[in-house]
């Protein structure tokens, strides 16, 4: 228990206060004659995802009963691309078209959308470049979504915090599949207290990335859903169609994720409670993250906690480990530790 007391202070104390600073965003437009309000204006980092043409298609075509508040998307950087990835390179030329097709202007420079927008999506699919992308936003005091992972190591994970921290300006990250159907009602109490869960997802494995964090990461966001903190050990068996995570929480409770690559590559969880036990397999699509990144944007308030992301990144390295170690449990204390040493060599 020590140990773990010991873990939660030290996130606690990398996080920016209370979760969500409460901070709104009041820049004003530089264009006098825009006809979207000042604090709408939304910026694109990265082009090499459909997610960027979902979002752009959703605030900038909006349908009838849907009320995104007037944001929309005005100015994308496209970025280089990560040649190393053909997930990134391939699809760069492509989506960058989509979206200036859709009116979206295309800048050559983070420094330049800055300069046009009120707030941010880091959108790049490539984790590695997301902390060299983040920091001249949080710089500029600039409100950000980031989109998964939000980085490719523990580590840079902590440094985007430190830095939102020190620049006192809020950041957000999480998976579409978070607001999967049920799990608010199921984390709110519906079946009593969970006992326990086990979420599944596919589980693609991306070499450049630690296994879980390119998409692993949305079923075990499913998992923190529902189980929220308090896991204190991993242990993972992979195999090459298929990953089982296993964790062990602070109150004997147990979680698992298996990451499947091969079959049906659906989403969802079981979740084990005191008064009964709850199906969640019904994804809600772009939309439920899309309102999520609207509120924050409107508030400054995130929906899932710096804490409770780098648990989840936590327990992603911690199962990375436990791979590269023969299946053996890991203390999610350790790899934290480690990375902390990790992120204090980073400067920002």
């Amino acid at each position: 228990m020590k140990q773990n007391s010991s873990r939660r202070e030290f996130i606690k104390n990398s996080l920016i206060a209370g979760a969500g600073v409460g901070l709104v965003n009041n820049v004003t437009s530089l264009y006098g004659n825009s006809s979207i309000a000042a604090g709408k204006r939304v910026g694109i980092i990265g082009l090499d995802t459909s997610h960027v043409t979902a979002v752009t298609n959703a605030l900038n075509n909006p349908k009838e009963d849907v009320d995104w508040g007037g944001y929309k998307v005005v100015a994308a950087y496209p970025t280089k691309g990560s040649a190393d990835m053909p997930a990134s390179i391939d699809r760069l030329a492509g989506f960058t078209e989509k979206v200036k097709d859709r009116g979206v202007e295309i800048v050559d420079s983070i420094e330049e959308l800055l300069d046009k927008v009120d707030v941010v999506l880091l959108e790049s699919v490539d984790g590695r470049r997301h902390l060299a992308e983040a920091l001249p936003v949080l710089k500029a005091g600039k409100m950000m979504f980031i989109d998964k992972p939000i980085a490719a190591s523990l580590a840079d994970t902590m440094v985007i915090f430190n830095a939102a921290k020190k620049y006192n300006v809020p950041v957000f990250s999480a998976s579409s599949l978070r607001y999967i159907s049920g799990a608010k009602e199921v984390a709110e109490g519906k079946i009593g207290k969970v006992l326990g869960a086990d979420s599944y997802g596919d589980c693609y494995i991306e070499p450049h990335h630690p296994d879980l964090f390119y998409y692993g990461i949305h079923g075990i966001e499913i998992l923190y859903a529902v189980m929220g903190t308090g896991c204190k050990s991993v242990v993972r068996v992979h195999l090459d169609k298929t990953d089982m995570v296993v964790g062990i929480w602070q109150d004997d409770r147990i979680g698992s994720f298996r990451g499947t690559r091969s079959g049906t590559g659906d989403f969802g969880a079981t979740v084990f409670g005191e008064k009964g036990i709850e199906v969640l397999n019904k994804s809600q699509g772009y939309n439920a993250l899309w309102v999520k990144i609207i509120e924050f944007f409107n508030t400054g308030i995130v929906s899932v906690s710096p804490e409770e992301t780098l648990e989840e990144f936590a327990f992603m390295e911690a199962a990375e480990e436990s791979k590269l170690k023969g299946g053996v449990s890991v203390d999610l204390e350790t790899v934290i530790q480690r990375a902390e040493k990790k992120a204090k060599k980073i400067s920002y």
